[in-house]
């Protein structure tokens, strides 16, 4: 039996190809470390080849024969990656391209530009969400410029959540996208007027208190049943929860249309928030000024919570990618995670189709990947279309995300 030493080839992504698909037509076994284990597996489901269709028994015989010192017969005369990867490379994902839009036709993008050395080390990056304007322009999803103004003679009122129509808000705010978007601002006359983005539902949550209010008040007690919360504009209808009335959720507060407040409160502006800070501690981190408990008059200050919306997410991202080496990172998912591999079809298009125990999306809004907390599908494939460009990996290997 012939014996191929993976891990010699873990800076050559290419040679990995050719002696995995070597071993995969002469069905030879395939050695490989511990630290290439992620790769390998990686590369074979992104194949849409099993651990049991290549006949190959037992990752822990693999690594044992290591471990014990096999010697691989290629080692002696492996081929050095004398490449040098120096410059700067761009990949896109667009909306549409799985129902046949090319790149130039899309009315969205994503864009990852990567600066690598000459080893391939990722020594710049950045990502923007384009979207096309009617006049044929591109504006970033992710720039966090706005502007806001608010109208304290209006007394909001609760929207309409099906079918859908606004409620009335005292703010007028203009930005390129409301994710994770906060605003607050008080009166010549100690008057309150506090809006949140909720990232669940992703309607504008509003709050004004009158002068007077006991600002030792807790956070709990602004629920939507008490008329203190009022949901006014939905800001997207991509919302995980799509509500049929508020009249349901009256009991939620500010922080409680999540399991837990840990995607409010976890990072950023209302890092160290809880259900049990006071209302006096919500605006304080908000940018409000109270002396004697009273707070003082503010024009609007704003920004983005949590991540810190688009930019702060891929702001992230940029910070996760700078360092590593693209030659190794050759996607930001683990594609071998059953419930992702399970929703991949033969034209390497993900979460386009219902699969019984599989995922139509990859996120995780608590702790990340790859720095990001939003789904992070459609930056994956732009991330891998940066590599295609420069020549680490081939087209065929994209998985393109549903966008």
């Amino acid at each position: 039996m012939r014996v191929v030493d993976y891990s010699i080839y873990k800076n050559n992504f290419k040679k990995q190809r050719f002696e995995i698909g070597a071993a995969i037509e002469t069905n030879v076994l395939i050695v490989i470390s511990n630290q290439n284990t992620h790769y390998l597996k990686n590369y074979l489901y992104l194949r849409g080849i099993t651990m049991k269709k290549t006949g190959i028994l037992s990752i822990l015989l693999m690594i044992a024969l290591v471990s014990c010192g096999v010697r691989s017969e290629s080692t002696d005369n492996a081929i050095s990656d004398s490449r040098d990867y120096s410059g700067t490379y761009t990949g896109f994902s667009w909306q549409g391209e799985a129902k046949g839009v090319t790149l130039d036709e899309a009315g969205q993008k994503i864009e990852t530009v990567l600066t690598l050395d000459a080893s391939g080390t990722i020594t710049d990056a950045s990502i923007r969400f384009l979207v096309k304007n009617s006049d044929g322009t591109w504006k970033e999803r992710n720039d966090s410029s706005a502007a806001v103004q608010v109208d304290f003679s209006v007394t909001p009122v609760r929207s309409i959540p099906d079918p859908y129509e606004p409620g009335k808000s005292q703010f007028s705010i203009k930005t390129a996208d409301m994710m994770s978007f906060y605003a607050a601002a008080v009166n010549s006359d100690g008057t309150v007027a506090f809006g949140l983005v909720d990232p669940i539902h992703r309607y504008l949550s509003e709050v004004k208190l009158e002068t007077g209010f006991d600002y030792s008040r807790k956070v709990t007690d602004l629920t939507i049943g008490s008329g203190l919360l009022i949901p006014t504009i939905r800001t997207s209808g991509s919302g995980y929860l799509k509500p049929k009335t508020w009249d349901e959720y009256g009991d939620k507060h500010l922080f409680g249309f999540y399991t837990s407040p840990y995607v409010y409160v976890s990072r950023g502006t209302f890092e160290g928030l809880g259900a049990n800070s006071t209302v006096k501690d919500l605006l304080e981190k908000a940018g409000i000024r109270f002396e004697n408990n009273t707070p003082v008059p503010s024009e609007p200050v704003y920004g983005f919570y949590a991540n810190g919306g688009w930019n702060g997410n891929y702001a992230a991202m940029r910070r996760f990618l700078l360092g590593k080496k693209a030659t190794e990172l050759t996607s930001l998912i683990d594609w071998s995670t059953p419930r992702y591999a399970a929703n991949i079809n033969e034209d390497k298009f993900f979460g386009m189709d219902t699969v019984s125990g599989a995922t139509r999306t990859v996120q995780n809004s608590t702790d990340g990947i790859a720095g990001a907390t939003v789904r992070i599908t459609r930056e994956a494939t732009s991330y891998q279309r940066a590599l295609v460009a420069a020549g680490i990996i081939d087209e065929s290997d994209v998985i393109k995300g549903r966008f």
